[in-house]
């Protein structure tokens, strides 16, 4: 049965700081509602028109549209907290954790390229880069605090800069959804798109994963820490898309886009459905100004810090929500954290569900189907089996990677908790600072 905590501001507060076996599953719950949100917004853009008649964005995708993503992104980096107890590794002790994350790399990347079949016009398939990303991301583990969010900034910052000046000379990429086929045919054209010029380019988004990093070592059962967040995240994902309209147009930012753009490789409209709707992981090199864009899947400066901002105020707000509310919150959180406790498995059946010839509803219809589908499959699973078929075998797979390099005898601690990132809690855990109640 799953077990599900319930406890007092006072006693989270104590508990932020205590071995995570004690809070882990409060905190978790947050997080892996958070992991909801973001697997019912990428099914949103993945299913539903991301334009009207006129060109315009949906709603829907106006909302959803690069940040689903991004939240992704940025819990994957708050799930490598947790894998790694929330603190730095200490390089005598990197053994276990570099082969846990290069194995879930590896497993991650290996269902990604099974999915290589799907259309990209459906969808594209992250998982492959997100593989890139867990490799990385693994010297990161290494370093303080302080120096991952640097970091995150020097790559938010510098990195699209870098690959304005690299583009040019690196392989126009495919776009195609990345296969076994290109691995073994041209793996290193492969592995630039992956790296740099794809939709999802690792380099890139290595600053998504440093602020993940960031929050996941962060006491996140307390109010103070929770309410900063979620006061950062709007301030930056509000200031972001002012930054930008303000370069662009009182800057005349958004002149020189247009004044260049027959250099740009675009047609008028391409140019304009760029602008609008977004890219597909990088803007043109006609003109610096690009960099001034924030349109979703641009991988601009201003992209990435307004998505981080917009991503750590969701998680922020779900923590929030359960940590103010309590039994109410938990009870609303749980369809959403269900879903969010195993979203591999859930995006892996999407993506084969949206190339399949089951999907024969109108976009709405379809789309809230599978939500009503997922949130009774996701809770009915979690409420008797815990983790997702395929996080149980990545976690199995990652853990005994971990427990090979490790030297005998060396035990880890627990941690409470649905996600995959989660270990169990031992039994030797405190049980009079937690309130246990089965379900």
């Amino acid at each position: 049965m799953t077990q599900t905590v319930y406890l007092s501001h006072a006693a989270r507060d104590r508990a932020g700081d205590a071995p995570p076996a004690t809070a882990g599953r409060s905190r978790l719950l947050g997080v892996d509602a958070a992991r909801g949100v973001a697997l019912f917004g990428m099914i949103a853009v993945h299913s539903l028109y991301q334009s009207d008649a006129l060109g315009r964005p949906t709603w829907s995708f106006t909302i959803f549209g690069g940040r689903a993503a991004a939240l992704f992104a940025v819990l994957a980096g708050v799930g490598i907290a947790f894998l790694t107890d929330r603190r730095r590794v200490r390089l005598t002790d990197g053994a276990g954790p570099v082969a846990a994350l290069v194995v879930r790399a590896l497993a991650i990347g290996a269902i990604g390229l099974a999915l290589g079949y799907a259309d990209a016009s459906l969808a594209s398939v992250i998982l492959p880069y997100y593989a890139v990303m867990f490799v990385l991301a693994i010297p990161l583990v290494f370093l303080p605090t302080w120096l991952v969010a640097f970091t995150g900034l020097a790559v938010a910052a510098g990195v699209p800069v870098l690959r304005q000046l690299l583009l040019p000379q690196l392989p126009e990429p495919t776009y195609d959804n990345p296969a076994f086929a290109h691995l073994v045919d041209a793996p290193g054209a492969l592995l630039t798109e992956l790296s740099m010029t794809g939709e999802f380019p690792a380099v890139t988004w290595l600053a998504y994963l440093c602020a993940g990093l960031v929050v996941g070592r962060l006491t996140l059962t307390r109010m103070s820490v929770i309410l900063g967040l979620l006061y950062a995240g709007v301030a930056l994902a509000a200031a972001a898309p002012v930054a930008s309209w303000v370069l662009l147009n009182r800057y005349e930012g958004m002149q020189q886009i247009w004044f260049t753009q027959p250099k740009s490789g675009l047609t008028v409209a391409e140019t304009s459905g760029l602008l609008a709707l977004g890219g597909d992981g990088s803007t043109p090199t006609s003109t610096w100004w690009w960099l001034a864009v924030d349109a979703p899947h641009t991988s601009t400066p201003l992209d990435l810090l307004g998505t981080i901002g917009s991503a750590v105020a969701v998680l922020a707000a779900m923590l929030l929500l359960g940590h103010v509310a309590r039994r109410a919150a938990s009870v609303l959180l749980v369809p959403l954290a269900a879903a969010g406790s195993m979203t591999l498995t859930l995006y892996t059946a999407h993506i084969v569900f949206i190339n399949s010839e089951l999907d024969t509803l109108e976009p709405t219809a379809g789309y809230l189907a599978q939500v009503l589908v997922i949130v009774l499959v996701a809770t009915a699973w979690w409420a008797t089996a815990g983790r997702g078929p395929l996080e149980g075998l990545v976690t199995l797979l990652s853990r005994g990677a971990g427990r090979l390099v490790t030297r005998p005898g060396r035990a880890s601690r627990g941690r409470a908790g649905m996600s995959m990132y989660a270990r169990p809690a031992p039994p030797s855990a405190d049980r009079h600072a937690t309130a246990w109640r089965r379900g």
